[in-house]
């Protein structure tokens, strides 16, 4: 007689055994906050499976704090160690300060080196880092007339370079353009007397920009037409 094939109930949670080994899903349990952690089959402790908050990153007040426990000396050796540390903080308190003959000087030739790179040397370009000079002149000081300098600096770098070496980018045609208009709403804000002799500049960076092509010559008589009464 063929021998009768009978199931047998396995209990929910008991797991299969086979070859020694049991196959099953490992039980889970909740802890009074809610969290799950593993159990392992012969372990009695329930270890929380829980992350390690992220470290903070130190902020302005973290700094601050630490600078009020310093005495005058502290202060002043501090800012003598920043000031050897890098060119841009030298430059910095130069101009923070009113200090040298030329407190512009710098920031021009970073805009001449970024703006009007030497070709033969395959320096490159960067709009970027020409902004950046401006930036941080406005950081240190931001007088009026002297962003009024740079910003007129800044087109007449780009719109001389692209004129002479025929360099033609529309990204760069377009940050020269907007420049242009930083220029005159910053030129707006000087007294009268001072504006005329930018504003003659400006006429000059406009009338290059004619040969660029890409409409810059065009925006920019748009731009001293909103800006400059006739």
């Amino acid at each position: 007689m063929p021998r009768e094939h009978r199931e047998v109930p396995v209990k929910q949670g008991s797991g299969i055994r086979k070859s020694g080994k049991v196959f099953g899903h490992r039980p889970t349990h909740a802890l009074a906050d809610g969290e799950l952690v593993n159990r392992s089959p012969m372990s009695k402790t329930e270890i929380p499976m829980t992350k390690r908050p992220p470290r903070s990153q130190p902020t302005w007040t973290d700094v601050k704090a630490k600078l009020a426990s310093l005495d005058r000396m502290g202060l002043i050796g501090l800012i003598q160690d920043l000031y050897a540390a890098q060119k841009d903080n030298q430059t910095f308190l130069h101009t923070r300060f009113g200090l040298g003959e030329d407190v512009l000087k710098p920031y021009k030739k970073k805009l001449d080196r970024w703006l009007w790179p030497d070709v033969l040397r395959n320096q490159n370009i960067s709009v970027t880092n020409a902004k950046q000079a401006i930036s941080s002149y406005r950081k240190a000081v931001g007088e009026t007339a002297g962003l009024a300098e740079l910003t007129v600096s800044y087109c007449e770098s780009a719109v001389g370079f692209s004129n002479q070496v025929g360099y033609q980018d529309e990204g760069y045609f377009d940050a020269l353009v907007n420049m242009f208009e930083q220029a005159l709403k910053v030129i707006c804000q000087l007294p009268a007397a001072d504006r005329d002799a930018l504003i003659v500049r400006l006429e000059r960076v406009r009338t290059t920009g004619d040969n660029l092509g890409y409409s810059v010559g065009d925006d920019m008589d748009s731009l001293l037409a909103d800006y400059v009464p006739t």
